[in-house]
């Protein structure tokens, strides 16, 4: 059976976590400056490329703690190719939409993926907490595609946090690990290092996050299209 859905390609980008004012100056700022022969595919692979160096120099730092410096500098050209390709679009005017949204996102998710398989086979993480972490970025990012068709509006970040935010988090924490701090933490007969704490937070509070919002986003829902019995 296919479902015929009308592709939300045109919502309006809703935008309201913590560093979105940053992003919407910063961006635009670096797309002017970027060489014309640059284009927005090539920036969506450096970020494709950047999160697969990211997980090898995640797994490298079971040989060295000083690998987690190479992933905080992937990180960073993560960000700027994954968060640029759509600014670089927009700004010049040569948008494809539905090819954007689709390679965006997908691109995103695969990201997702290496990243944390690639936390879950460092030494500072359990692969089952990288693993829940992935599926509860996964869930969320599926609930605002949701909603995108829902309402109209793409609103991709969940109150403050969103995914520079995720990166920001991700780059302090591997920068405290690196110069030691709380690399050999351990939670008595559990086993967990201060990375498993963090991540096993992050997975909980995104949960709690989707309850929250998938609850507002049904309740009104369920306003705007009324059953049967109410109607009556």
């Amino acid at each position: 059976m296919t479902i015929d859905l009308e592709q939300p390609k045109d919502a309006p980008r809703e935008s309201v976590f913590a560093l979105a004012r940053f992003e919407r100056r910063a961006l635009p700022w670096l797309a002017g400056r970027l060489p014309a022969w640059v284009l927005p595919d090539h920036l969506t692979s450096l970020g494709i490329v950047a999160a697969i160096g990211i997980a090898a120099a995640y797994m490298l730092t079971n040989v060295s703690a000083g690998w987690l410096w190479v992933v905080n500098a992937l990180l960073v050209v993560h960000w700027f190719g994954d968060s640029l390709d759509g600014t670089l679009a927009r700004t010049r005017k040569i948008e494809r939409p539905r090819y954007g949204y689709y390679l965006d996102h997908l691109t995103d998710a695969i990201s997702t993926v290496l990243i944390g398989v690639g936390l879950g086979l460092s030494p500072y993480m359990l692969l089952s907490i990288g693993l829940a972490i992935v599926i509860a970025y996964l869930v969320l990012s599926i609930n605002v595609y949701l909603e995108t068709h829902a309402f109209g509006v793409f609103s991709l970040g969940y109150s403050y946090l969103g995914p520079t935010e995720a990166r920001a988090a991700l780059f302090v924490v591997n920068a405290l690990l690196a110069i030691g701090i709380g690399r050999n933490f351990q939670v008595s007969d559990v086993g967990l290092s201060a990375l498993d704490v963090v991540g096993a937070a992050a997975a909980a509070i995104m949960a709690a996050l989707l309850s929250v919002r998938a609850f507002k986003s049904l309740r009104r829902l369920a306003i705007e299209e009324p059953s049967a019995r109410r109607r009556g």
